[in-house]
């Protein structure tokens, strides 16, 4: 018997990322019962209309929600470091009989009540890309990669969002750091990549080049590409999760974008487009339309998801995405374990868990269709494996890295979200000298006497 005969058979559940939802399904929430799908499938009508504030939102969710729960949702909102911002898609998706537990709900709206103190070793700026810019919005810290923030909007707010110091409108808690479109400072942006010959890989994110306008698409793309020494763009956009409807309706925006990318192509550069989809439910009949219209203009799509609590932390919820991405030609690329961001500790899981969840997936779809899992590490050492830690004491939830290639020397620390420590682990980071002393046992036990960086 030859070992294929040997093998047995799959489950029903094997095909589960082939089953995307498709139909009317944006009729089951009342303010869009009426709208026709002409509509909805256009993305000027998806943009128009757009919440965007949280009147607009608690409007919304009146005939959705119970009373109790929209005002979980302002206080939530009130409490929160990024404004709102969801697209009639992503409201549409979220399943409103079971709203609290939804895993898009999560990502987009916060409840007040699910909301946990941050973590005492928490900064605005964790991953320190602002000390690592040499000009405005250009961040500068692996050798031949260079990251360009165009612009300060996205299509859509995520809470988790890492660059809540910058994107979006002020909030309450958080006054922004403007990176709003500028001639002055991208040219400055242009000029510093061509300066350092080193720098082969730019990506252009900001925000989000959704945003982006088709002659501006071209302005960074031709920049970019007539500078020697690059020889890869990425745009960065988390648009194909939350509003595909552009790739299908916009010619002119989906034009630009394939006239760089065959430019690219004509003189031997790659130009590829990186997503974000961190559920399966988020990659629907209209994501396969708009992916298969990509991948048939020769556009690479590369994905890269955030581990978060309650939306994909487990290893069923996660391989299913996973091969979803696959099936509608997205390449699984990073999970990162979630960064230390203010006011969604609540979202955060361990550096165990995303050990164990790798281990599931790795082996369930091709090696080339397994995304790396990773931790960014604070103070800007930059992407370590999860596996990869010096030292990692699963009691305090201190893991510690090295970047011998990004800053050599140092080591790199992260914290695990108390919510996943024991009590008594609880009651140490609650005392400040008892917090310094097991990050200072940490450091020491994974080679101390290099200097350290943390989030503070």
């Amino acid at each position: 018997m030859s070992a294929l005969a040997s093998l047995p058979l799959t489950s029903s559940t094997s095909s589960l990322h082939r089953e995307l939802r498709g139909g009317e399904f944006w009729r089951r929430i009342p303010a869009y019962a009426d709208v026709a799908e002409r509509d909805f499938r256009d993305h000027t009508w998806q943009a128009k209309n757009t919440i965007t504030n949280a009147t607009k939102l608690v409007a919304a969710l009146r005939g959705l929600a119970p009373p109790e729960l929209v005002a979980d949702v302002e206080e939530g909102l009130a409490r929160s470091p990024m404004s709102v911002r969801v697209t009639p898609y992503v409201m549409s998706l979220i399943d409103w009989e079971d709203p609290v537990a939804d895993p898009l709900r999560v990502q987009f709206i916060p409840l007040a009540s699910r909301l946990l103190p941050d973590h005492p070793e928490l900064a605005l700026d964790a991953l320190h890309e602002q000390a690592d810019s040499p000009v405005p919005g250009l961040t500068h810290r692996y050798s031949d990669k260079a990251l360009f923030l165009a612009l300060d909007t996205c299509p859509v707010y995520c809470r988790f969002c890492t660059r809540s110091y910058a994107v979006g409108v002020d909030t309450e808690q958080v006054e922004k750091v403007s990176l709003k479109v500028s001639n002055e400072r991208w040219a400055r942006a242009f000029a510093y990549v061509a300066s350092r010959p080193e720098i082969e890989d730019v990506v252009v994110s900001g925000g989000d080049a959704y945003q982006l306008r088709p002659a501006q698409i071209e302005e960074i793309g031709d920049a970019l590409l007539a500078t020697p020494g690059v020889r890869r763009i990425r745009f960065a956009t988390k648009g194909l999760a939350v509003m595909p409807q552009k790739i299908l309706t916009d010619a002119a925006w989906t034009d630009a974008l394939t006239r760089v990318v065959d430019k690219g192509r004509r003189i031997g550069k790659q130009v590829a487009v990186h997503t974000h989809f961190n559920h399966p439910s988020e990659i629907t009949a209209v994501t396969e339309e708009a992916t298969r219209a990509l991948f048939g203009r020769g556009v690479i799509v590369r994905n890269q998801s955030v581990l978060q609590r309650g939306v994909n932390d487990t290893p069923e919820v996660m391989t299913t995405l996973v091969k979803r991405l696959g099936h509608v030609n997205v390449q699984p690329y990073y999970v990162y374990v979630h960064d230390l961001v203010r006011g969604v500790e609540d979202l955060r899981t361990s550096v165990d868990v995303a050990v164990r969840i790798e281990k599931h997936v790795r082996g369930s779809t091709a090696g080339f269709n397994t995304p790396l899992f990773v931790v960014d590490t604070a103070g800007g050492g930059g992407k370590r494996d999860v596996h990869s830690y010096e030292h990692y004491d699963r009691e305090t939830g201190i893991s510690v890295y090295e970047a011998p290639s990004v800053k050599p020397g140092r080591l790199f620390t992260h914290f695990d979200p108390l919510h996943a420590l024991s009590a008594s682990a609880r009651q140490r980071w609650a005392d400040a000298r008892e917090r310094s002393a097991m990050i200072g046992a940490a450091l020491a036990a994974a080679g101390g006497g290099r200097r350290a960086e943390s989030c503070a």
